[in-house]
């Protein structure tokens, strides 16, 4: 990953996510997510933990954009579960402290939403795997700002792209940065010939408008 660039990033990572099947594009057989939603692309982004040489790749990303965007960091801290192990991993490369956020604060003990020590004033970034609508990622990022401490940014593997996030990321002054994205996926994809220019609108349309998608 050292010879790559940030701007190589979104197609190298599209790609490798497509070659070990994390993203999933059917423009025409969509997916229904449980939300309800018809969508055109499925993502897993939990199978990169079985390629060590894709889950490198993501952490230096990772670590890249740390070093160039957030370089006085204090702590990397990962969303329960999907971005816990990608934050261990660009931990380690920083040799910087790890924590990670619960989706909602243990029923037990001292129940704790953040496992891990963020100390109040500490310097945070947060790495979450999928940003969709963003929900559960801002979720996270506000617990630690509860907890005292000062949210850098929010890392993420890839994004759909939604206005919607782009608009709740925005709305709370808190940055966000990709790998990759929908648009450099479906391009990849493209170039790869595993969908057609006629796909390409299709799945342009989708982003676009993904509640009438299919109806």
């Amino acid at each position: 990953m050292s010879e790559l660039t940030l701007a190589q990033l979104p197609s190298v990572i599209a790609g490798n996510l497509l070659e070990i099947g994390a993203v999933a594009l059917r423009p025409n057989e969509p997916f229904t997510w449980t939300s309800g939603i018809i969508s055109p692309i499925y993502c897993d982004n939990r199978l990169t933990m079985g390629y060590p040489a894709i889950r490198d790749t993501i952490a230096e990303g990772f670590a890249t954009l740390v070093r160039a965007h957030y370089p006085d960091a204090e702590v990397i801290a990962g969303t329960a579960t999907a971005g816990i192990p990608h934050a261990a991993w660009v931990a380690q490369k920083l040799n910087l402290p790890m924590a990670y956020i619960r989706d909602k604060a243990k029923g037990h003990g001292k129940q704790n939403l953040i496992e891990g020590r963020i100390a109040p004033g500490q310097k945070v970034v947060v790495i979450e795997d999928l940003i969709s609508t963003g929900g559960s990622s801002l979720k996270a990022a506000l617990a630690v700002k509860e907890a005292g401490a000062e949210v850098c940014g929010v890392l993420a593997i890839f994004t759909y792209q939604f206005v919607q996030a782009e608009q709740a990321f925005a709305d709370a002054g808190i940055p966000l940065r990709t790998l990759s994205n929908y648009s450099a996926l479906v391009e990849e994809a493209r170039k790869q010939g595993t969908i057609s220019d006629d796909q390409v609108s299709l799945l342009q349309s989708w982003r676009e408008s993904p509640q009438t998608f299919g109806k």
